[in-house]
């Protein structure tokens, strides 16, 4: 009981009797918005030293300091929104929470029980190259699309292992029929 009761705990809304099983993000690719405009800063820093030469290097590094920061400060909300949106996998469900910068957060809650089938989808050149794609949950209330998730082969491979270890038997969609999944082991 007191092992119970001193059981760390890695989110705020875990049950007592609950178990982290798996727990991941999506791909750092998603925070390229944001180091585009990062990098734009240390440029617009040297831009008067760069337009009139005669200011000098304490201009130059001076607005290259300046840059450096006013780049951070772009990129900060995108690191925001990569780093505190996570998705977690227990014992008894699924949570996705999604963070969009500071003052935007949104949690999805499903039971592993209402998971019906778990698919991927990993679309164009971009996607291909740098391993990323989407994870498609179908569940009885609705469609979940987790987008840009590092190697989502793997994850999907992850999730469906977890299912069956808590013995839920996934679905698999082949050609517009339904099919159960054979477990092999």
């Amino acid at each position: 009981m007191a092992e119970e009761a001193s059981k760390e705990k890695y989110f705020e809304d875990q049950f007592d009797d609950e178990d982290v099983l798996f727990v991941f993000h999506k791909h750092p690719i998603i925070m390229r918005k944001g180091l585009i405009l990062g990098l734009l800063g240390p440029l617009v820093g040297v831009l008067p030293a760069a337009l009139d030469p005669n200011l000098g290097l304490g201009y130059f590094f001076g607005g290259l300091i300046a840059g450096f920061v006013l780049g951070l400060l772009l990129f900060f909300p995108s690191w925001v929104g990569w780093h505190f949106s996570v998705f977690i996998v227990t014992n008894k469900r699924f949570i996705q929470i999604v963070q969009k910068g500071f003052f935007h957060r949104s949690v999805a809650d499903i039971g592993l029980s209402q998971i019906q089938s778990i698919n991927y989808e990993i679309a164009g050149i971009q996607e291909t190259l740098l391993g990323f794609g989407t994870i498609k949950l179908q569940t009885y209330v609705g469609d979940v699309n987790i987008k840009d998730v590092h190697r989502p082969d793997k994850i999907q491979k992850k999730l469906k292992h977890i299912l069956i270890e808590q013995g839920i038997q996934p679905n698999v969609y082949i050609g517009g029929s339904v099919e159960q999944e054979e477990i092999q082991e």
